[in-house]
C-alpha cells in the first residue's frame, strides 16, 4: 500500500509561490493516477489537482487553473505541486493521495474511503 509524505509548504503574501512534493514509499506511482487535495480551516477535503498514471493527463479544480501545474517523476516516486500567484483562500493543509484513476481518487475521497491521510504540509497565503 502506498503511502505518502507532503513537504514544501509554507508561509507566503498573496502573490506568492511555492512547489509541495509528494513522495511516495511502500509502492511505485507511475501505475498510478495521484492527487492533490487542500483543507480549509472549518471547509471539508477538496480536490485541487489530479493526474493520471501512463500519459499523465492533468485536471484541475476551477479555482486554480492557470495558477498551479501538478507534474510527477517517477524515477524519484514523486509528484509536485507548483504552485504560483498564490491568494489567500489557498490557505490550507495539502495532503496527496493515489487510485488508479483520478475519478476513483475523487470518488475514494468523496466516499470517505480513504483513512491512511499523510501528515499533510501547511500552506499558509496572508498579507
Amino acid at each position: 500500500q502506498v503511502q505518502f509524505v507532503e513537504s514544501g509548504g509554507g508561509s507566503v503574501q498573496p502573490g506568492g509561490a511555492l512547489r509541495l512534493s509528494c513522495a511516495a514509499s511502500g509502492s511505485p506511482l507511475a501505475p498510478l493516477a495521484v492527487s492533490w487535495f487542500r483543507q480549509a480551516p472549518g471547509k471539508d477535503r477538496e480536490g485541487v489537482a489530479c493526474i493520471s498514471n501512463s500519459i499523465s493527463t492533468t485536471h484541475y479544480d476551477d479555482s486554480v487553473k492557470g495558477r498551479f501545474t501538478i507534474f510527477r517523476d517517477n524515477a524519484k516516486n514523486t509528484v509536485y505541486l507548483q504552485m504560483n500567484r498564490l491568494k489567500i483562500e489557498d490557505t490550507g493543509i495539502y495532503y496527496c493521495a493515489a487510485g488508479s484513476t483520478c475519478e476513483v481518487v475523487t470518488l475514494m475521497n468523496l466516499d470517505g474511503q480513504i483513512t491512511d491521510w499523510g501528515q499533510g504540509t501547511q500552506v499558509t497565503v496572508s498579507s
